[in-house]
């Protein structure tokens, strides 16, 4: 997968992450939900882009791995409103954000064990 694709598929898992927690339900818990996991899934986005500006091989580990735990939390949050949001907003997109995140995670797990194996 490049870099380009990548970029893509992290700033189009931000904007549905967006666009779906206006979707939960106005609860002081899902306000604390939407808040973390909006933070979470767009910080994974920037981080890697600034990874790609990286000024050294260490510089562009350290993003890519705080890309990656930002999407692990984004993936935490979301199985969160998964478990807990009343089942009349289960949905499609619900179970395909929380697989996309799975498969970004995978995605970006993999990038920073290369990187960390090429750096030693």
């Amino acid at each position: 997968m490049s870099a380009n694709n990548l970029s893509e598929r992290l700033f189009n898992f931000a904007v549905r992450v967006l666009k779906y927690l206006t979707t939960l339900p106005n609860t002081p818990e899902f306000k604390v939900i939407r808040y973390q996991l909006a933070k979470s899934a767009t910080s994974t986005g920037a981080n890697y882009e600034e990874a790609q500006a990286g000024s050294s091989r260490a510089d562009f580990s350290n993003k890519t791995n705080i890309s990656l735990k930002e999407m692990r939390e984004s993936n935490y949050w979301l199985r969160i409103i998964k478990e807990t949001v009343p089942k009349k907003l289960l949905n499609e997109e619900l179970e395909c954000l929380v697989d996309e995140s799975k498969q970004l995670k995978n995605i970006l797990g993999s990038i920073v064990s290369k990187t960390n194996t090429r750096q030693k």
